[in-house]
This record gives structure tokens, C-alpha cells and sequence, in this order.
């Protein structure tokens, strides 16, 4: 038959690889001649809860628009974290810094949770830390918390990296 229609095929859609979660969203100006120029900022954190995380900026005239240009920036800015493996927490006490703003992350017992707010508890949970304290000192902007939770997270290190840079065994390390 000529008007027979095709059943629609839905397509599958594959799982994401990263999660993501919109830290902040600014409305921000620029005066020209005629007037205020108005758009919006979006800050975005993407991560897969297995220890890989990165965070993304981006500008648009239109929110949504603004969302995904930091998710695709997000997603091309995505290092990998060096988290403790039987109970996933981070190695050893750190402290970031970025502008006016320091984040002070530390280890805690399996079961204390994520103790941390706003930005710090966005990128550590999206890192895949399920037992952490943290702390911010200073300047709470969000973009310099992120940036400086980052500059903690960063300059974490294993026990057998510290080892290996030291030529011993982890044995004479701890």
C-alpha cells in the first residue's frame, strides 16, 4: 500500500559519560552606546564519580545556551584525582588557593559523608569523595572556590607516588 506509514524507530540514547551540575549562573552587562548589553555566565562542574573531574565557563545571550557552553568546555578541562581506594577519601590534608579565596580539604572516617557546601561539595562529589571535611577561608565567590578546590585536589598525592619519587617502599613511608 501507498500510505502505509513506517513504525518510528526511537533512538537509544547512549548513557552519559560525566554528570554535570550548574554551580552558578550570573546575569552580567555591557554598556555600549545604546544601552546595557545584558547576558548571562554559567559555571558548570562535570564529573563520572570515579575520581575524573572538570569544570567549565561560558557566556551566552540566553541561559540554557550559556549551560551548555560551559558543559562543553567542562568536559574538555576533565583531570583525574588521586582519592584513597578502600574508603574514598582524599589522601592527606590539602589547602587551595585561588585570588582571595582558600579551600581547606582533609581526610575523614568512612561514614562521616561530605562536609562541605556549595561549590566544594559539587566538585567533590562529582569526584567521587563520599568521606571528606572541608573548610573555606576567605573570598566565597564561586568561581574562586572551584578554582581553588581544584588547586587542592591537584596537588593531592598517593602514597605510592610519594614513594616512588623517593625511591623507598611504601613500608618505610608510613
Amino acid at each position: 500500500m501507498p500510505n502505509e506509514r513506517k513504525p518510528m524507530r526511537r533512538r537509544e540514547r547512549e548513557p552519559k559519560e560525566f554528570e554535570d551540575v550548574v554551580v552558578s549562573i550570573n546575569r552580567v552587562s555591557k554598556t555600549v552606546k545604546g544601552g546595557r548589553r545584558m547576558r548571562f555566565s554559567a559555571l558548570v562542574v562535570v564529573g563520572d564519580k570515579k575520581g575524573r573531574v572538570g569544570f567549565g565557563m561560558g557566556k551566552a545571550a540566553e541561559v540554557p545556551d550559556a549551560i551548555k557552553k560551559a558543559t562543553d568546555a567542562a568536559t574538555k578541562n576533565v583531570f583525574r584525582v588521586n582519592l584513597v581506594e578502600d574508603n574514598r577519601t582524599v589522601p592527606h590534608s590539602a589547602k587551595g588557593k585561588h585570588g582571595a579565596s582558600s579551600v581547606f580539604l582533609a581526610p575523614a572516617a568512612p561514614g562521616t559523608g561530605v562536609i562541605a557546601g556549595g561549590a566544594v561539595r559539587s566538585i567533590l562529589e562529582l569526584a567521587g569523595v563520599s568521606d571528606v571535611l572541608s573548610k573555606v577561608i576567605g573570598s566565597r565567590t564561586p568561581v574562586n572556590v572551584v578554582y581553588a578546590t581544584l588547586d587542592a585536589l591537584q596537588s593531592m598525592r598517593t602514597v605510592n607516588e610519594v614513594a616512588k619519587s623517593r625511591d623507598k617502599k611504601v613500608a618505610e613511608i608510613r
